[in-house]
This record gives C-alpha cells, structure tokens and sequence, in this order.
C-alpha cells in the first residue's frame, strides 16, 4: 500500500464523505471507492458496515484508521524535518476566515509573511464562524479565523489579536453634538447591528449586559460589511470593529461616538487541529500572527 492510500482512507473515515476525501486529496469520487475497494481486497477484511445507513468502520477499519493516521504524522514529521534540515519554507498555507477578519486583519500579516517567505502561496476562503471551526476540523484548512473565539473538541483555539467594538453612526447624527456619550443614550436610538447567531453579536450581548444594558436592534445582518454600509446610509448606530471602519473613518463617512466607560473588545482568534502534523510553512505563519508586526512595533516605539 502506498503512503496516499492510507491518507485517503484517514481523510474518509475523519469526513465521513466520499466527496469530501475525493475533495482534500484532488481524486475523484469515483477512485476514493476504488482504493477502499483495492485495500479490502489486499487485506481481505471488510472495512465499512454495508449495511448501516450512517458511516460505521468494522473492527479492522477502526484498527486500519489508527495506523493510516499514525503512518501519515510519521510521514509528515519526516518530510517537514527534511524541509526545516534545508531551510526550506515552501508550500501552500488554507486560511479560512470570517469576513471581517479576511479583509481587514489578514491582509497585512499575509505581505509581510509572504516578504520573509517568497516560496509559500496562501489560499484564502471565507465563510460564517461555524463553518470556519468545521474546515479546520476536517483538514480542508490548516488554519481558522474568527472573533470571539471559543473552545472546540480537537481544535487548538488561541487569541492572537484583540480589536475594539466602537460605536458608529453616520455624520450629522444628533448624538455628535453630545461629545462624549453614555451607552444607555442609545436607548432612544435606532439600532443595527449583527444577526443574533453570530459570535461578535453574542459576544457584544454578554459585555453589555454585564453593564446592564440591552438594546433591541431595528434591523440584523449577516456580515460587518453590510452593516457598515447601513450605517453610512443613516439606517441606524452600531457597535462595529474599529479594524472595519477606519477608512470610512478617516475619509469622513462615518463617525465614531466616544462614549464613557472602558472600551469593548473584540477578541480575536486562530484556529488550528491539534490532531494534525503542522508544516514549516504553517508554524512559521501562526508564529507571525502571535507577533507583532514589524509596522506595529514601530509604531510602539514612536509612541
């Protein structure tokens, strides 16, 4: 048996999908069967219950399972010494991000990762924060973005940044003239914000109860961009990160309302399985996101 045939069947019995595996692996769905088919018959045991209507290994699947799985950490711990013993850092990096950390956080840590290492091609995908814990999980990314991260079964979930919520509304809202605004102000304001489902929403929820606060917002949305962009159409105030909104900012489409009490911050997070062997390439990228930029350290030492 060849080293790609048991990382076909470890990628089948993990996704519990034959596309899914065909998928990860560049095949056809078609020849995922044809190697299951091929191993059983070299084996000569039955892997998959036939008659179950779920995904179920029989015994010798389960055994086979673990050992694909071992067989293929050995493989990559070898190739990745190989590559580290040469100073190699090469390869493709799968991000998979929510929107508003892919196109404002990401950005700048992928130019100046890709400046130090010319060799390595990053993909990037974007998609909702529950689907960005479950690409991880299913090997299609070696690597999630999300705020507001939160612990998951399997996957390694740290904080590698915090932003700040702020309060925005369009110039010339009747609350500029304030100044400086107390939180329960927008009572009497009309609010948008994020749909309820979503973790910046939930997460803001929690900060502002445990101040004693609850708004009711006029209307939901299912990504920053388009509450921004309902914001600079006077649809209403929100509580968006400051990440998301400072070119409208500095070009005077929106404003920020500076308001008394401590900031609210939005933790962010990277997401990684702890089951899988991590390239050079990926070491070398979650290091990045941990440090400080070199932009940012220079700003520091102005400041």
């Amino acid at each position: 048996m060849q080293v790609e045939s048991f990382r076909v069947f470890r990628d089948l019995v993990e996704t519990r999908s034959f596309s899914r595996s065909a998928s990860l692996n560049n095949i056809t769905q078609s020849a995922v069967s044809q190697q299951l088919r091929s191993i059983e018959l070299r084996l000569r045991v039955p892997l998959l219950e036939r008659t179950s209507k779920q995904f179920a290994l029989t015994r010798e699947g389960q055994l086979l399972y673990e050992a694909s799985r071992d067989i293929i950490a050995h493989y990559q711990r070898f190739q990745h010494q190989l590559e580290e013993m040469r100073n190699i850092i090469s390869g493709t990096i799968r991000l998979v991000a929510v929107p508003s950390l892919g196109i404002h956080e990401l950005p700048p840590y992928i130019k100046e990762f890709l400046k130090n290492f010319p060799l390595v091609k990053i993909q990037v995908d974007y998609r909702r924060a529950n689907e960005v814990y479950e690409s991880v999980a299913d090997g299609e990314a070696d690597v999630g973005l999300v705020a507001f991260p939160s612990p998951r079964k399997g996957l390694k979930v740290e904080t590698f940044k915090k932003d700040t919520l702020q309060v925005i509304c369009a110039p010339g809202h009747p609350l500029i003239k304030k100044g400086t605004i107390h939180l329960s102000d927008l009572a009497n304001c009309k609010i948008v914000s994020l749909a309820p489902d979503m973790p910046t929403r939930q997460g803001l929820d929690r900060i502002l109860a445990g101040r004693g606060l609850k708004f009711q917002p006029k209307m939901d949305f299912d990504n920053v961009e388009t509450l921004k962009h309902a914001v600079e159409i006077d649809a209403g105030v929100a509580f968006l990160p400051h990440s998301a909104v400072a070119a409208e900012l500095a070009a005077g489409k929106l404003t920020a309302l500076p308001y008394h009490g401590p900031e609210i911050i939005r933790p962010l997070g990277v997401v990684s399985r702890t089951s899988r062997v991590l390239s050079p390439a990926v070491k070398r990228f979650l290091k990045a996101l941990k440090a400080p930029r070199s932009s940012e350290a220079k700003e520091e030492a102005k400041a």
